[in-house]
């Protein structure tokens, strides 16, 4: 039976209206307002994380900003509302089509090494062991330089109607008044306490009280919203080498644990690598599959060529033509045969170099297909291929596979002119180091963990091992679909390493398989890493085709949700169908200028 045909329409009816979180008393115990995974209509589209992100987008396009603006607006209210994955502390990649020029470009956003750490920075001197991995975590050793605000003033610069300052208001407004803690927020918070427990201004923040905030009460934070007004009055130059800056650097020279915590691992990170920051320009990677251009993000991030590279190897096969079983069976070995040769070859561009044309060529595609057997799954971890010279079904010597990523966010915004946005960014894990700036309002990162601690290639180079001013490895994967040289669909997710899967598994689920955005979004996901088992929603194990998987020689661990979509579908006649998750992570918030929210 084709997989297209087991899944019934998530389509909403009856859609509530998204709404901005008012002033409320802070004992005040209210329901959260309420999110809406899909919507349908014009003039523009949003679909992030919270409801006060999306209004905060919808506003701005209402008032006639452009995708980057209102794209500024969601990251910027996200930072409040959302803080334990998004925020001035992180980074991230942003890729955007511009309707005038007709072309899609990316800005890398990613957290740098500072200057004064070393290729060892993760290996501790009294064993020369790899430290623990959650000892370097919650450290000013794991934190990069962030990126986001570089970030957003470079998007303004290139395609923004409104200043910074414009676009920053409604998130100081929601950081002001405060917005109302949903029951997913008062779980993360518990999920986290202990981490955030052992920094004093963390333990303030979020948990007030000694402990998380219940749901329906009302989290302000002053500190943020000064924050983000020094920014509107002094520009970016507040954070990249200013006062913001200068409080940035001692939180991370020196870690503001609690009187009862052990000292944690120092950072070495100076006001001068926050001066020498910049968010780069850079194109984006490119495939055609099946008549579609699909356009993702370049290394430093290994999203677009990953995603690109298992595109290219399921388009030797029928897809559409096959049973749910041999459908799954061949998204699941085209993405371990993918995850081998991101490990093996990609990492930062500019330190290492990745055969970027070569792994997304489709004489490399065609032999790397072949060693795909319908019979008989693949045993991990299986080898990368040599992209130089791609021989028929040959491969290089075994590697392992490795990443650390964990928590991110993803959204996506259309305009009214056909601006579109499709922007992942992230503080890593969740709540990142756990590092509150003091007097700041917002997490640091731990992103210079993605950073493999130690070789992981055998007697091959490591493209993902840390240097001074080097991006971590990401697979962070927002992406963009023309058609016919217009706008298709614009699509992420979060979700560390299973963001590319997840990327993958929807495109897929849209194109080959006949589903709809929403279904696409919907359908439950297995996440295949080159791995000895592939992780599995319960949903997807409990599909008819899970025994067949199985049978061949697929092995699944059951676990929680892979990834949180958005996605924005350009509809004929000027309409959009904005599309979230009806349910993972508490549901998404999708949203439209004119139509139904």
């Amino acid at each position: 039976m084709p997989l297209k045909r087991i899944f019934t329409s998530t389509m909403a009816t009856g859609l509530a209206a998204v709404c901005v979180l008012a002033s409320a008393p802070a004992a005040a115990a209210r329901p959260a307002p309420p999110r809406t995974p899909v919507a349908e209509g014009s003039g523009g589209a949003v679909v992030s994380d919270t409801v006060e992100s999306t209004q905060a987008g919808i506003d701005v396009l209402r008032r006639g900003g452009t995708a980057a603006d209102a794209a500024v607006a969601v990251a910027a209210t996200l930072g409040v509302t959302d803080p334990y994955v998004a925020g001035l502390g992180g980074g991230g990649y942003f890729v955007y089509y511009d309707a005038r020029t007709k072309t899609v470009s990316t800005i890398d956003g990613r957290e740098t090494t500072p200057a004064g750490d070393s290729s060892t920075m993760f290996v501790d001197p009294a064993t020369g062991k790899p430290y623990d991995f959650e000892t370097a975590v919650e450290s000013g050793r794991s934190v990069g330089v962030p990126g986001m605000l570089a970030t957003w003033q470079r998007a303004l610069q290139r395609w923004g109607k409104f200043s910074l300052a414009d676009n920053l208001k409604p998130a100081e407004k929601v950081a002001r008044h405060g917005f109302i803690v949903t029951p997913e927020f008062e779980r993360q918070t518990q999920s986290v306490a202990a981490k955030l427990g052992r920094f004093s201004p963390s333990a303030e923040l979020f948990l007030p009280g000694g402990a998380a905030p219940k749901a329906g009460s009302v989290l302000r934070n002053p500190d943020l919203a000064a924050t983000y007004r020094q920014i509107q009055r002094e520009g970016v130059g507040a954070f990249y080498g200013g006062p913001v800056g200068r409080d940035l650097v001692r939180a991370v020279q020196k870690p503001p644990v609690v009187p009862s915590a052990a000292t944690p691992l120092t950072g070495p990170m100076q006001l001068s690598d926050l001066r020498a920051y910049r968010a780069l320009d850079g194109a984006p990677t490119h495939i055609n599959y099946r008549g579609y251009d699909v356009y993702g993000m370049a290394p430093s991030s290994s999203g677009g060529i990953t995603v690109g590279e298992a595109l290219n190897i399921l388009g030797n096969f029928p897809l559409s033509t096959m049973d749910q079983t041999q459908a799954l069976h061949h998204y699941l070995e085209a993405s371990r045969l993918a995850f081998a040769d991101r490990n093996r070859y990609i990492g930062d561009a500019r330190y290492v170099n990745v055969p970027q044309q070569q792994l997304l060529s489709k004489r490399f595609a065609a032999s790397r297909a072949c060693l795909i057997d319908p019979h008989q799954a693949g045993s991990s971890p299986v080898a990368p291929g040599d992209p130089y010279s791609p021989a028929p079904c040959a491969t290089a010597p075994a590697a392992s596979s490795d990443s650390n990523e964990q928590h991110t966010n993803h959204f996506v915004v259309a305009d009214k002119q056909g601006n579109i946005v499709s922007y992942t960014n992230t503080i890593e894990q969740l709540a990142g180091s756990g590092i509150t700036v003091p007097g700041r309002g917002f997490l640091l990162n731990n992103e210079l963990t993605d950073f493999n601690f130690a070789p992981t290639q055998g007697s091959a180079p490591d493209p993902n091992l840390p240097a001074p001013g080097k991006r971590p490895r990401s697979s962070m994967s927002p992406t963009i679909v023309l058609h016919d040289g217009k706008p298709l669909l614009a699509v992420g997710s979060p979700g560390g390493a299973t963001i590319i899967t997840t990327v993958l598994q929807i495109l897929l689920n849209r194109f080959d398989l006949g589903m709809t955005l929403p279904d696409a979004i919907a359908a439950p996901r297995a996440s295949q890493r080159n791995s000895a088992t592939t992780d599995a929603e319960k949903g997807f194990l409990a599909l008819p085709a899970a025994k067949g998987l199985e049978a061949l020689g697929q092995k699944f661990k059951s676990g929680s949700d892979i990834g949180v979509a958005a996605g924005i579908e350009f509809l004929p006649h000027g309409r959009l169908l904005a599309a979230g998750e009806p349910s993972r992570r508490g549901g998404t918030s999708a949203a439209v200028v004119n139509g139904r929210n």
